[in-house]
């Protein structure tokens, strides 16, 4: 059912629900996990799924990028699963959803930020535009309430 998994990442903690649940259906249907990370260049460098995890120099953002990702691909080691890392550029879910069709991603597990309010409104969640945009299924894995 599943053989190409994608998981966006921020970097924060809150992406880890997501990516344990990527990670158990890819043992249980032998599928490998992309690893994706996205500079956002369009909100002054606000990584990807609305986090506060961006900011600094391009060159940092990458970095931080190539780390969240490569924390994936350790776990994802462990676990005795195949994974790709990947670090983009552009608009979150405009990569996104263009990543998943490169790849041709049988499924795209994302965390949600639960942000409430005139902020969700007026911006929306970065899961919220994939799962608009996109044809491909999306797990959307709670990661808590904040505000």
């Amino acid at each position: 059912m599943y053989e190409t998994i994608l998981v966006p990442t921020d970097g924060s903690g809150g992406v880890a629900p997501a990516i344990e649940h990527a990670l158990q259906l890819a043992t249980t249907y032998g599928a490998t996990v992309h690893a994706l990370y996205v500079v956002d260049e369009t909100e002054s460098g606000a990584a990807i799924i609305g986090s506060d995890a961006g900011g600094g120099t391009r060159r940092q953002r990458e970095s931080i990028g190539t780390e969240a990702t490569e924390a994936i691909a350790d776990a994802a080691d462990d676990a005795g699963v195949e994974c790709t890392q990947a670090v983009r550029e552009g608009t979150p879910y405009r990569v996104i959803t263009q990543y998943a069709d490169e790849h041709d991603a049988d499924v795209v597990v994302m965390s949600t930020r639960g942000r409430t309010g005139v902020s969700r409104v007026l911006l929306g969640s970065v899961t919220e535009q994939v799962v608009r945009t996109t044809d491909r299924p999306v797990l959307a894995v709670s990661r808590g309430t904040e505000t």
